[in-house]
């Protein structure tokens, strides 16, 4: 019906796998996507909300920013990775409508022992500015490059690029767990010092006391 909000984005990013991502704008259009892995062929069409006005905390959030600054990969604290650009950084609008923006192409790569071995690619609607890679790999170095697709006669400008290291769940667990015992032992120190200064300073005192008095009334009399 006229006027009546579309259902379809909805219900088709319920089929897709759900993540936790920062909180959408509900203002913003959705973000349609494909994810292929190898070439894959068939690739599901999901929708995702933006994530806009999402910041990266120094406590929680490493941002990693392509040489050309129109991505940014933040590395969030629990292993995933939003990734984040514009279109200024590509240089002016197109002249005109007909070579409007089609979408954008993802690439994935990753470092392995001896050669890099491709991940999965993104095919992304002209009204993504964000995605989020659900489940990067720790110790892994990751390479991603972001392209726009223009529609002819202009050509796609040069992809650009940004590479991170996800740190590993294990050494996040590690530095975690010394922490809280780091603490717990700082607290025991302090109560020790505390306990040891209250026993020398009101048992061992008069008892000492006690004791050079009873020394002096023995050598009087």
């Amino acid at each position: 019906m006229p006027g009546t909000p579309s259902l379809l984005p909805p219900l088709l990013a319920l089929l897709c796998l759900g993540v936790a991502e920062p909180k959408a704008d509900p203002d913003e259009p959705w973000c349609p996507y494909k994810v292929g892995g190898d070439g894959a062929a068939g690739a599901r069409l999901c929708f995702r909300p933006p994530a806009r006005g999402f910041q990266c905390s120094a406590r929680g959030c490493r941002a990693h920013r392509s040489a050309g600054g129109a991505l940014v990969a933040n590395v969030l604290r629990n292993g995933s990775v939003l990734l984040q650009w514009g279109l200024r950084h590509w240089g002016p609008p197109p002249p005109r409508p007909s070579a409007a923006l089609r979408g954008f192409a993802l690439n994935c790569s990753w470092d392995g022992t001896y050669t890099r071995f491709p991940c999965d690619s993104v095919e992304l609607g002209a009204a993504c500015r964000d995605y989020l890679l659900a489940e990067a790999h720790g110790s892994v170095r990751y390479r991603l490059c972001l392209q726009p697709r223009y529609a002819p006669p202009r050509p796609a400008p040069p992809a650009q690029c940004v590479e991170f290291r996800v740190e590993p769940a294990a050494m996040r667990d590690i530095v975690v767990a010394m922490t809280a015992v780091g603490g717990s032992i700082c607290v025991m120190l302090v109560f020790i010092c505390l306990l040891v200064a209250y026993i020398t300073e009101n048992l061992m005192s008069p008892a000492v006391a006690r004791g050079g008095h009873a020394a002096a009334a023995a050598r009087r009399a």
